[in-house]
Formats: C-alpha cells, structure tokens, sequence
C-alpha cells in the first residue's frame, strides 16, 4: 500500500512539473507575441494563411505553380518585401551568398551598394578596385546589369549578377543623379582585397592624415600603428578621412574608437521591439592619452560603421566633422532560422549614437558643412590613385586636367590650425 501511494505521489509530481514546464513555455511564446491578445491573433492569422495555401493548392487551375512548397516561398517572400530594403527571405543557396558577403575577399567589381528608394545605389566605389578605376561614383545608380533591368529586383539578386569569376567583364547601365545622365560602363571583375588604411601622412609639420577604406577586422590595430607612425613625426593634430567609407564591421568600429576614447565609454547602443536587440558596446582598452584636436571628414558615401565612428566622435565632442551628410544605414540585420536550411534577415534594431541621435534613415550631419560635385570627385580619385605616380606634366598630359584642391580637406586644416598648442 505505502509502496503504491510512492508511486502515485511520484506520478503525481511528474505530472505537475510537465505541466509547469510547458505552461512556462506557453508563457514564453506568449510574451515573445506582446500578451495573449495578441498570441491568439497571431495564430488566427497564421490559420487563415493555412487555409489559403490550401484552397489554392487544391482548386487553382494551374498546378505547377501551386505546390505548396513554391506557394509558402512566394508567401514569404511577399511578406517580407513589405518591410525594409534590408529584410529578406533566404532559402539555402541565399544563404551560403550571405555568408561570402561577410568575406574580406571576394569576386566583384569593389562597389558598397544599398537599395536606397528601391533604386540600386553605389554607396561607395572601393578605393583602387575596378569600380573606382572605371570612374562609379557614390550615388551613382546602377538601373542595368548587361540587359536586365534592376527594376524591382531584390538587392540579393542585384549582388548576383555584379559577382562573378575574377577576369569576366560586366555591363553596366548607370544613372548619375547629380548630373542628371546615364551612361554604360563595363567593368572588369577581380578579386577584392579589403585594405583598411591609406594615405598616410604629414600635412604639414604638425597635422597627421590618414584615410580608413572600410572596417576589416585589423583596421583596429592599423588605425594605431598609423597614429604612432604619424606621433613620431610630431603630429599635434589629426584627420580621420572617411569619406567613401561603406562600412564593415561593427567590432572594427569600436576598435577604431578605443584609439580616441578612454575606458569604459559608450560609443554605441541598438534598441529594437525585443530585449535581445537592446545592447551597449563600451570601448574596453581606450587610450585616453590621444587628446590632440581631431576633424573626421564624411559624405554620403560614408555609412554603417563609418556613421557609428563619426557619430560617437560628433556627440561626445571629440571631434569636428566636415564635408557632406552621411549616408544613414545604421539598422541591425538578423539571421533567424525558419528550419530546412532557410531562414529571415531581419531588421531587428537600429544604432543610436552615445547622445541618443538615430542614425538609420538620418545620417550623421557634419557640424561644417563643405559640399562636393560629381565633378569633383571624379577628379580627386584619379588624383589619389595616379597623382602619387608620376610628375604633374605627365598627369596633366595623361588626363587632361590640372590637379585640383581638395576643398574638405582644406577646411579640415583651417578648423585644426587654431586649436593646436603654440
């Protein structure tokens, strides 16, 4: 009898931990939905999802195209276009592309590009790539590749048919807003090696320069081996040039930072819907000794990391901005899995600067503001690239145009001149 009563109490507790485990986890999925109001419209919707793949699958004249796998693809698919340019639904193949686009090595032609009023837009040519060598421009907008229009086209889609094997060329047809013109280039596609750091040198006798291309996961240590350099040399005041800078990685950002901040300082922080998206990235081995006047220049081909840079350095008052308004990706894409290998990338949080200012959709605006014309930039590129090689009469000779002065920059130095020591 006592051995009996054992087993029911044993049963008993069994059954009242299950039953507390799974009303936990109701609890969970409830909570994760925003209350049960809002759990059971949820699944009343999914419901009549259900019900409609079904009535389709089974009374739609045509059946190819009503196989319920293809129906759930278009369906999510569709579902998924009415949110932002920058969530999508990926099945297998969409993933393995996904994870060569975080590669710091890559078969392409060396362009950032974003949809951007659902219109494929350079953000940035990368410097010395076949897309800068062949004249792209930020803001230029590619509406052809070879002869499909990108009209509507997915920017997965759009990266599919930029990419390809290092030597093949591709056609490109360009709109230029800021003239007012479309043109055709073809580009020679290459392997892309991301360089973070460029140009690196005295402006005078006591202002240091360097350039940042984009955030690798070295630029970090190149940006302070860059400092030291310049240190030596006796530099007591420094610009950060980043402008053209697409972006790249968020850690790279806040390494960046460390060389201009002290410990434990806010650079950056996300918010989202849910907690998990809400986050604070600090610098951890900030070098507080780096107190030397600063200007950061930018434009609209600065976005993602380079925003999160400029940002921090414009609220805290570290630094002057110049130049142009900034492109404004400053939103947080997630992978979730939806099982079989395909998944969501979803915006799930958007970057705030340490002040609280919102940088996705807004860009970060330069305290002095010095614009700069297509014109203009088509100009100094060439000059970075080929000036350095050659003595002025043969690039004059090569490329028909005296050397022109870099108007950002020479603002930048007339903001340093006066607030550096005597």
């Amino acid at each position: 009898m006592k051995k009996t009563s054992l087993i029911k109490r044993i049963l008993i507790i069994a059954v009242v931990s299950i039953a507390l485990i799974e009303a936990y986890r109701f609890g969970q999925v409830v909570a994760s939905y925003g209350g049960f109001s809002a759990y059971f419209k949820s699944r009343e919707e999914a419901n009549r999802l259900r019900n409609a793949l079904s009535l389709i699958n089974a009374y739609y004249v045509n059946g190819d195209p009503v196989k319920l796998d293809t129906l759930t693809e278009s369906a999510l698919e569709g579902m998924m276009s009415n949110l932002d340019p920058y969530s999508e639904y990926l099945d297998k193949e969409e993933f393995q592309l996904l994870e060569e686009d975080s590669s710091q090595e890559f078969g392409g032609i060396g362009i950032r590009i974003e949809l951007k009023d659902d219109r494929l837009t350079i953000v940035a040519p990368i410097e010395g790539t076949p897309g800068d060598e062949a004249g792209l421009l930020r803001g230029d907008q590619i509406i052809r590749v070879e002869n499909e229009s990108l009209e509507g086209v997915s920017l997965r889609r759009c990266i599919e048919l930029l990419r390809g094997k290092p030597g093949t060329r591709v056609t490109l047809g360009v709109f230029r807003p800021r003239e007012d013109r479309e043109f055709e280039v073809e580009v020679e596609r290459a392997l892309i090696e991301v360089e973070s750091v460029r140009g690196i040198r005295m402006l005078d006798n006591q202002i240091g320069y360097l350039r940042i291309i984009q955030f690798g996961s070295k630029t970090g240590e190149e940006v302070k081996a860059a400092l030291k350099k310049l240190e030596k040399r006796g530099m007591k005041a420094v610009v950060v040039d980043l402008r053209n800078n697409p972006g790249g990685l968020l850690e790279a950002a806040v390494d960046v930072l460390e060389s201009f901040f002290g410990e434990d300082q806010l650079v950056v922080y996300t918010e989202g819907r849910n907690e998990y998206s809400n986050n604070k990235w600090y610098t951890e081995n900030g070098d507080g000794v780096r107190s030397y006047p600063m200007v950061v220049m930018v434009n609209s081909g600065s976005a993602s990391a380079s925003e999160i840079v400029a940002g921090a350095l414009k609220d805290t008052g570290r630094a002057t901005i110049v130049g142009e308004k900034t492109f404004g990706k400053g939103s947080v894409q997630t992978v979730l899995p939806l099982g079989n290998g395909a998944g969501l990338r979803l915006t799930t949080a958007k970057f705030y600067t340490p002040g609280g200012y919102v940088i996705h959709e807004n860009g970060i605006k330069p305290d002095v503001v010095v614009k700069s014309s297509a014109e203009e930039d088509r100009k100094l590129a060439i000059q970075r690239n080929r000036l350095p090689l050659m003595t002025r009469e043969e690039f004059v000779a090569q490329f028909e145009f005296e050397p022109i002065e870099d108007s950002q920059l020479k603002k930048a130095i007339e903001i340093l001149l006066p607030k550096m020591a005597p």
